[in-house]
């Protein structure tokens, strides 16, 4: 008796369903974009108890005729592709044929759909037909799932609560009307509404519709193309900036992806406007000839292989940063990141993260005349005219003191300024040393006092391997005995003032990198830690006269607006947001 045998068609049915469907929000995700592979053009999502009560999805589609609506609930059963070579120009969203047959393996389910004058009523159980019938219906489809998972008991104690498997819906159904500007949506649960949008075709007030009026009048508009990409959408400015990617919006022919490489490029391009831990607002959408993609590489279609990978980056970075570089502007102190409306904030749990800034600041320390003057050096700049921030020129401040010796304050007729006298001086000398680097523009500085390092012999051999790199920019490096080095001399782009630090950082960033180096990104993050070491810190006392001169070396800057590090070196209160906060203007 042979023991290998072939599967029952409902166990194999329940196999697909454990990789296709994992929790409420699969299941909306495959019924839904089957919505949309019907030409809907509204399509409504229904739940009850977050989708573990039910899950309703209706549309205005073409609907299936009784024949069509039977085979539909078959495995591998799909309209979408007809022959092999179809596999490689998949332009619906679905394609596989086994979502419809693996919820309803796991689930109770009942289809109504008409597609003329007769409509189809069909109800399965685990699988298993209960009734069909013909009744009367408008053109469209409307699938109910409810109980799920009730036959598979390992699958069903693996769902969340009603509040995470709701935020998954929610998440989903935003991302796709963001892909869709052009259809309707609408999700409700417990008939609360939560989701909402026009199906305008308009994609900045889709963006509204979900984001709020905040978020919206922040965007970028992008577009793009190459021999083989074309890109467009919006990017948002750095100042609304999330803690986590899950608002990094991309489509690639309509389908909504997840792609590292994707991701990768888009953070790129940000790398001089936001911290590391920020991620930015992005709604970017890809169109490409279907050959250049895989999108069969996983059960749920939501990650791709892209054949050209590299000529999408380059387009990709490219256009963000040139986006950002014209529109970047003084950032608005009172702004904050809304919710698009109540129900939505206690949904899915948005809460603004608290001010890093505590008032409570170490005791200043008072500073010599010396020190002061140290500190002036310490952004020293070539002044040369930079026609790229004319806006900032044209803001004229003055400064007229500090906040806790790190803020600096400054005024012209439209509004008051705060300054991170640290972000400013960094930027200075990152583009200082950046512009170093770029023309090989630095000498050496001998020590008058060699720095002796003495590395754990593991580390030792990196630095080893790096030592004619090392001397490249610009360091005298001789071995002093058993894992050790001094360093006679360091290149002009560091600050005595801060050399042996900065010395010490650069060291411990190659031994970090070991086998991953990539000069490139060291050297940006040389730069970037270079500039950082050698600039005025918080909790220092500056002079009028040093402030202003910080101010005039910020106005020679390609992007006088953020750190190297991303963070923004300054905000402003317009005298309308001033006269609002002490109630002299009402409105």
């Amino acid at each position: 008796m042979t023991k290998i045998k072939v599967m029952s068609e409902n166990l194999a049915n329940k196999i697909a369903a454990g990789e296709v469907v994992e929790k409420c929000a699969s299941v909306v995700k495959e019924l839904v974009e089957n919505s949309i592979d019907a030409e809907s053009t509204e399509i409504k999502v229904d739940l009850t108890n977050g989708g573990l009560g039910s899950i309703r999805i209706s549309d205005n589609g073409i609907g299936m005729e009784h024949d069509d609506a039977l085979l539909a609930f078959e495995r591998h059963a799909t309209s979408k592709l007809t022959k092999e070579d179809d596999l490689f120009f998949i332009n619906t969203l679905g394609f596989r044929g086994e979502a419809l047959p693996s919820i309803a393996s796991v689930s109770e389910v009942e289809l109504v759909t008409c597609a003329s004058k007769v409509g189809t009523r069909i109800i399965k159980k685990g699988g298993k037909l209960v009734l069909d019938e013909s009744i009367g219906k408008n053109k469209g489809t409307e699938i109910t799932v409810s109980n799920l998972f009730y036959n598979t008991p390992a699958r069903l104690k693996y769902l969340k609560s009603e509040q995470f498997e709701l935020a998954n819906s929610v998440s989903y159904i935003e991302k796709l009307a963001l892909a869709k500007p052009y259809i309707k949506f609408s999700l409700t649960n417990n008939s609360r509404t939560i989701v909402k949008t026009s199906g305008s075709g308009n994609l900045l007030k889709t963006i509204n519709e979900i984001y709020g009026l905040n978020v919206s009048s922040k965007m970028i508009e992008i577009k793009a193309m190459n021999d083989d990409f074309t890109i467009n959408g919006y990017i948002c400015k750095p100042e609304i900036l999330k803690s986590n990617r899950n608002d990094m919006n991309i489509f690639v022919n309509g389908r909504i992806i997840k792609n590292y490489d994707i991701n990768k490029a888009i953070n790129d391009a940000y790398y001089n406007y936001k911290p590391d831990k920020k991620f930015p607002i992005v709604v970017i959408n890809i169109e490409t000839d279907p050959t250049i993609i895989d999108v069969n590489i996983h059960p749920t279609k939501q990650d791709i292989k892209i054949a050209k990978y590299n000529d999408l980056y380059s387009l990709i970075v490219d256009t963000i940063e040139e986006a950002l570089k014209k529109n970047l502007l003084v950032q608005d102190a009172l702004l904050r990141l809304p919710s698009t409306n109540e129900v939505r904030q206690e949904i899915l749990g948005i809460h603004e993260e608290q001010s890093p800034y505590s008032p409570q600041q170490q005791p200043v320390v008072e500073k010599t005349k010396e020190e002061k003057e140290d500190v002036q050096t310490s952004f020293d700049f070539v002044e040369e005219e930079n026609a790229d921030n004319a806006e900032f020129k044209r803001l004229n401040l003055h400064p007229i003191g500090q906040i806790h010796a790190t803020f600096i304050v400054a005024q012209n007729e439209e509004g008051m300024y705060l300054i991170d006298q640290h972000a400013a001086a960094e930027r200075i000398n990152y583009e200082k040393v950046k512009d170093s680097f770029a023309k090989k523009d630095f000498y050496q500085v001998p020590m008058l006092i060699p720095i002796t390092i003495v590395f754990p012999s593991s580390d030792y051999i990196i630095i080893k391997e790096n030592l004619d790199y090392l001397e490249e920019l610009g360091f005298t490096i001789q071995e002093f005995g058993l894992n050790t080095i001094n360093i006679n001399a360091h290149p002009s782009w560091i600050n005595n003032e801060f050399a042996e630090e900065t010395i010490r950082s650069i060291m411990d960033m190659i031994v970090h990198e070991k086998n991953k180096f990539d000069r490139m990104k060291f050297e940006e993050r040389l730069i970037q830690t270079t500039a950082c070491k050698m600039s005025v810190k918080a909790n220092t006392p500056l002079s009028i006269e040093s402030m202003e001169d910080l101010l005039k070396r910020l106005e020679q800057c390609k992007n006088p607006y953020n750190c190297a590090h991303g963070r923004p070196s300054i905000m402003n209160f317009n005298n309308y947001e001033l006269d609002r906060m002490f109630k002299r203007a009402m409105n």
